[in-house]
């Protein structure tokens, strides 16, 4: 298997696949493709495994992909503006948040994980449920923002503002800290929490969340009334 990642902060992913070689990926995250690849919804995993997709907020079903008669191109896109960022997984597993997982290639396993300490799902952003990847193959992560990956060394920490880790290996300890005093948690803009991670192991940060991408919209979104943030001035 072939990719390329083009484009910036609207990225999409294009992958050249051999003959009869299958990538899935979530429901609608196709972009195009070439005329002979296949395309067929499955229930991977059967009924459980989708409901468990479900609680992760990926869709029910994922879409097989195969090039038929010779190799095969396919685009991925995120929902959202953001970053692509690949991963070869064999001999791996990695933990990512809710919606990061964007395509891969079909030896690639999925599953959700839970968050092992009630602190951190209440206060650390990433919520409750999480993603666990195995397997081998590539795998295709998106997420808000730009991306920047950090190796941890033993007993290295990182402190990181809420909901900006995308993921981390198992071997990272995950805790959610108090950020300081209440004057510093009050009035320093940074919340009253946040994540702490100690290595080792592979951290994945974004520089915007989905949240706060909503949030810089929202003022700009047309009211209940049909007018804008905007204020109109007559001349």
């Amino acid at each position: 298997m072939k990719y390329t990642i083009s484009g910036d902060n609207l990225q999409f992913v294009t992958i050249e696949t051999s003959p009869d070689e299958t990538v899935w990926a979530e429901a609608g995250a196709m972009v195009y493709m070439s005329g002979n690849v296949e395309m067929k919804a499955e229930l991977q995993g059967g009924l459980f495994k989708g409901i468990k997709r479900k609680l992760a907020g990926e869709s029910f079903m994922i879409t097989n992909f195969t090039g038929r008669g010779g190799n095969g191109v396919i685009s991925f896109a995120g929902s959202a503006p953001g970053k692509i960022y690949p991963m070869d997984i064999t001999g791996k597993e990695f933990i990512v948040q809710k919606d990061a997982f964007l395509c891969a290639e079909k030896g690639v396993e999925w599953n959700i994980a839970f968050q092992k300490k009630l602190g951190s799902t209440f206060f650390g952003g990433e919520g409750l449920i999480l993603e666990h990847l195995s397997g081998s193959g590539m795998v295709f992560l998106h997420a808000c923002g730009d991306l920047v990956e950090i190796n941890l060394e033993q007993g290295q920490v990182y402190k990181i503002s809420t909901a900006h880790v995308v993921g981390w290996e198992p071997s990272v300890q995950f805790e959610i800290q108090a950020s300081g005093g209440i004057k510093t948690a009050m009035f320093g803009g940074e919340g009253f929490f946040l994540t702490t991670l100690t290595g080792p192991g592979k951290i994945i940060i974004q520089s915007m969340t989905l949240q706060q991408l909503a949030n810089s919209l929202n003022p700009f979104l047309p009211n209940s009334s049909g007018n804008s943030g905007a204020i109109d001035i007559d001349i």
